[in-house]
């Protein structure tokens, strides 16, 4: 494989409870043996129905002002058409929707070009699936 093309999977474990997990240090460790120092972009893709990603700020009750927001918008009860695994599941397969399982960010110099608060996050509101698989692709 080409070098201007990388690759790498990770496994993210987001238990049994809604996260919105920072996966910036990750993206930035990635980089640092994909990019060496060049400028590109940087796609992320989670490969699942039920989970996203965002950019957003982490830390400061951001993440979970995201979720209180998915709960408003996408509330975990008996509406959805979809209906196996816990209470309100069909909402987790609504999600990608409104949080895209994928992002693609530029790269300056072998870093991340973000904001000053902007983190790089999986949102994972599915209970049943433990378990998460994200991939990190270095074009440049």
């Amino acid at each position: 494989m080409s070098d201007a093309f990388t690759t790498r999977i990770l496994n993210v474990s987001t238990g049994s409870r809604e996260r919105v997990v920072d996966l910036t240090g990750d993206c930035e460790d990635f980089l640092r043996d994909a990019a060496g120092g060049r400028d590109g972009l940087l796609n992320i893709f989670v490969p699942h129905a039920t989970a996203g990603i965002a950019v957003i700020e982490t830390g400061a009750g951001s993440d979970d002002d995201l979720l209180a927001a998915l709960h408003t918008l996408l509330p975990a009860d008996d509406r959805w058409q979809h209906r196996h695994g816990s209470p309100g599941h069909g909402r987790d397969h609504v999600l990608p929707a409104l949080v895209p399982p994928h992002a693609t960010l530029p790269v300056i110099a072998g870093h991340l070009e973000l904001g000053t608060w902007q983190s790089v996050c999986l949102v994972d509101t599915n209970k049943d699936n433990p378990e998460r698989t994200v991939r990190l692709s270095f074009l440049g």
